[in-house]
């Protein structure tokens, strides 16, 4: 497949993911943060059901078809990695991004969400031995700055402070969703990557029901909401979870992950514009260095679709 598509798909799931966090926010007026991850998961799963089930699956899946080496079998291994990124990236991940949410702005939040990458890369020098070059120092430094002045508005004293707790839960979660792409790195050469997806979004979506069925909470929504629920569930969770293992396949993973950092600037202004919160000089300025560390990352390299290959067996 031709390497456009990698583009264009990895775009498509910035646009899908970064939206989210601004209907998130509304949703979060009327749901409990146990309950939108629990109805959006699940959401998710039945439209990747669907989807795989349906008349147009063979069209799917030869559009999914990379003309990569793919695997048709899954191991135990398989299984136990797909289990752990359900309960990772699927039912603590999101409890503790969508309660952060609460007290933060989804402003603040979506530029958070950019630490992602630096957990990545710092997981695959640490657990699995990939290069680092010195000039990745300027990378780290300004990731690690720019997150640490939007923790504290620009003052250091904040950091500590009652209402920043709202930002560490996002990077938390960040924390959390990184070592969920990290795994998935494993699985994004799996033939039939629409089942599991469907089934990873399952187990998640099946969890949190049973978590908010346990603390007796109930689900409570009005029909204006459900256009922000359906959209979240169907396309900034279920389409681009396809999306960004597409993305993998063709233009590597860390090339698509650093790139799909941009939803977080995408996201800032969609809650700029739809709920008006304030997007600051310096809150842009704090964000801008995040994205430059990013695109330090991205200039320096990327690790191959046949490395990835590698490590997966």
């Amino acid at each position: 497949m031709n390497r456009i598509w990698g583009y264009i798909s990895v775009m498509m799931a910035m646009i899908f993911f970064g939206i989210s966090n601004t209907f998130n926010k509304i949703l979060l007026q009327t749901l409990d943060p146990i309950d939108l991850a629990a109805l959006s998961y699940c959401l998710a799963a039945v439209f990747l059901f669907l989807a795989r089930y349906s008349p147009l699956k063979n069209r799917l899946s030869s559009f999914l078809d990379t003309g990569h080496d793919l695997e048709h079998f899954m191991s135990p291994k398989d299984y136990l990695i797909l289990f752990s990124t359900a309960i990772l990236g699927i039912l603590i991940a999101p409890l503790l991004y969508l309660n952060g949410l609460k007290y933060s702005t989804a402003v603040n939040a979506s530029f958070l969400l950019i630490v992602e990458i630096l957990f990545i890369i710092l997981i695959g020098i640490l657990f699995l031995k990939e290069s680092f070059q010195r000039k990745d120092i300027l990378a780290f430094f300004l990731l690690l700055l720019g997150t640490v002045l939007l923790l504290t508005g620009g003052n250091l004293e904040n950091l500590f402070m009652s209402y920043s707790w709202g930002n560490m839960l996002i990077i938390l979660a960040a924390f959390c969703w990184s070592i969920d792409t990290t795994l998935s790195k494993f699985l994004s050469f799996k033939s039939d990557i629409v089942l599991i997806t469907a089934l990873k979004s399952a187990i998640g979506g099946l969890l949190l029901l049973s978590l908010s069925a346990y603390m007796g909470l109930k689900i409570q929504m009005s029909l204006t909401y459900l256009p922000y629920l359906l959209f979240v569930g169907i396309f900034s969770i279920g389409t681009a979870l396809i999306l960004i293992y597409l993305s993998i396949r063709i233009i590597g993973a860390t090339r698509a992950g650093s790139l799909f950092s941009l939803a977080s600037l995408f996201g800032a202004v969609s809650a700029f514009f739809i709920l008006k919160e304030p997007f600051t000089i310096m809150q842009l300025f704090f964000g801008l260095l995040m994205l430059a560390g990013v695109l330090i990352f991205y200039l320096n390299g990327e690790q191959g679709t046949g490395d990835l290959k590698k490590m997966a067996r």
